[in-house]
């Protein structure tokens, strides 16, 4: 019986290796999950910003999943930046040819910064065709906020936001608090349909938070080939970002990742 924990991630390549597909492959591998890939856009970047960013052709995406999907026995999936509609179109559609189930969509929208990334063409792509196939969906506070159409100041917003999210066709929703202010920081909220769970764990203090999204939906996406159910797969990938950020990793000038192999670099 061949090995079987093996994740696929779409999403763009991070060449100061924070976030993105760097981060993706690091998280997987922590869990001793497999890791694939299929990239998007290949970008310039390092810890003190993005330099330039260039798209990949979506016929090269497609046959990069279609070469992983033929050949490996693909158990989860996540997406992260697509860059474009094109591009979102292109994965949408090789998602449904292919039966890809277990799919975790981090709808890269806007930066925890709140910096838009995407423009409006690619956001309703992504609402019309990405996100009613995932099983989970995670939006950070800007991007729940453009998903649900509401301003999320409260927990009741994000609540509300939830909800609204929901109906774009998603079996659960996690929307993540990072970019909350004071007590919400880092408090997110999960809802299955019918209940609403507001998630905490203890704040980190450290400026190193880069590619926290990116790693928390690749942890779930982990969880997920794992076996695990989609809300122990979510609590077990917050208290994973959390270890992650208390050995977060100061490097360059800017703002430096997570500690992806945390256990190694305790003293």
């Amino acid at each position: 019986m061949g090995f079987s924990n093996i994740a696929l991630t779409i999403a763009g390549s991070d060449s100061g290796g924070g976030a993105g597909i760097q981060a993706d492959l690091k998280t997987f591998a922590f869990h001793c999950v497999h890791g694939t890939s299929a990239i998007t856009c290949i970008t310039a970047q390092n810890t003190l910003g993005v330099n330039q960013v260039k798209k990949i052709n979506s016929d090269l995406i497609k046959a990069q999943i279609e070469a992983i999907v033929t050949d490996i026995n693909i158990k989860a999936v996540k997406t992260g930046m697509l860059f474009d509609e094109e591009i979102i179109i292109a994965v949408s559609q090789q998602i449904k040819q292919w039966k890809l189930s277990q799919l975790v969509v981090d709808p890269v929208m806007v930066s925890r910064t709140g910096v838009k990334l995407i423009d409006e063409g690619a956001i309703a792509s992504l609402k019309t065709n990405l996100i009613p196939q995932a099983l989970i969906v995670t939006p950070n506070r800007y991007e729940a906020q453009i998903l649900s159409n509401l301003s999320i100041f409260s927990l009741e917003d994000m609540k509300k936001a939830a909800q609204i999210i929901y109906n774009l066709g998603a079996k659960f929703v996690l929307i993540k608090g990072g970019g909350m202010k004071d007590n919400l920081q880092g408090v997110d909220v999960w809802f299955d349909g019918k209940n609403c769970e507001v998630l905490t764990t203890e704040t980190i203090k450290t400026k190193h938070t880069h590619g926290t999204g990116c790693t928390l939906s690749a942890a779930i996406t982990a969880n997920l080939a794992l076996g695990k159910d989609p809300f122990i797969a979510v609590k077990q990938a917050k208290d994973y970002v959390t270890n992650a950020l208390k050995y977060s990793l100061e490097i360059g000038k800017g703002t430096g990742p997570v500690g992806h192999f945390f256990p190694l670099l305790k003293p």
